[in-house]
């Protein structure tokens, strides 16, 4: 894989990663799984590692992962960023309309729904805190994968909420693009209202890196919800990952997956810029 040393001077905003600081904020004692060792990164450190790779923005993503419903890391990250940081919040499936304001008014754009991890019954009872999300202009972002979106896409087409899609939606890379999910996926295109991470490959392709079997997924979502739909994610600090990953070769994987600059600024800079309601700043 060449190279291409442009990417690092284009301006971009990395919009799925984790902030996990166990020393300064001790893990929930019920969490199902502790991230350890190499998955623990702290905000100060991913500071480091985005000016690293000229990333101006983060949206950072509340991990389910050690810290569950607690949000104090992430919350203390954003405001420590001085506007660097959004995050997406995990709550309660009965947060009030306060607690979502709260949270909003300290850089929480939305809330994420790991169907994944918890199961679609898990999220039965969420209408209404969707419909409060909608009420207050914040995103529900879901993580499915294989076919989980066939069956909630009637959902989120039913919620007035804007969405975010996690990792391509996780496809079953052995279907293609026509398996049930991911066509469930590009149908949610015509809502106008959903937005898709080109991330997580190593998530769900079934061979090693550079992850050759997933282009076809990605190149199925550009098409369908084109660059103004379309993020880009690194998933640092790479929670569960069944080999070693780095920032670097995941920049590097995305520039070849899209070759054209301009589609690239988009994707990086101005459709997360206008989503997510960063400083049009540019400069690290």
């Amino acid at each position: 894989m060449s190279i291409d040393f442009s990417i690092y001077a284009q301006p971009k905003v990395d919009c799925h990663c984790h902030v996990l600081d166990p020393s300064g904020f001790p893990y929930a004692p019920d969490v199902l799984y502790r991230p350890a060792g190499q998955e623990v990164g702290s905000a100060d450190y991913f500071a480091q590692v985005l000016a690293a790779y000229g990333v101006q923005h983060a949206l950072l993503v509340g991990p389910n992962s050690g810290y569950a419903t607690d949000n104090r890391c992430l919350l203390d990250a954003i405001a420590r960023g001085q506007g660097r940081f959004k995050g997406i919040a995990v709550v309660s499936n009965q947060a009030s309309i306060d607690e979502l304001q709260s949270l909003k008014a300290q850089g929480i754009v939305g809330v994420a729904f790991n169907y994944s991890l918890h199961g679609l019954s898990h999220y039965a009872d969420t209408g209404p805190l969707m419909q409060r999300l909608a009420d207050l202009g914040m995103f529900v972002q879901v993580q499915v994968e294989q076919a989980q979106l066939k069956a909630l896409s009637p959902v989120l087409l039913g919620c007035a909420a804007n969405i975010l899609v996690d990792h391509c939606g996780r496809p079953t890379v052995a279907e293609g693009v026509k398996g049930e999910g991911f066509d469930a996926l590009l149908r949610l295109a015509e809502s106008g209202r959903t937005t898709v991470k080109l991330s997580g490959f190593a998530k769900f392709s079934q061979v090693d890196f550079p992850f050759a079997d997933t282009l076809p997924f990605a190149r199925a979502l550009l098409d369908a919800f084109g660059p103004s739909h379309c993020v880009w994610a690194s998933d640092w600090p790479f929670l569960k990952a069944p080999y070693r990953l780095d920032y670097g070769p995941l920049l590097q994987l995305f520039a070849q997956a899209v070759p054209d600059a301009a589609m690239r600024d988009e994707i990086f800079w101005r459709t997360p810029q206008r989503l997510f309601g960063f400083s049009p700043k540019e400069t690290i």
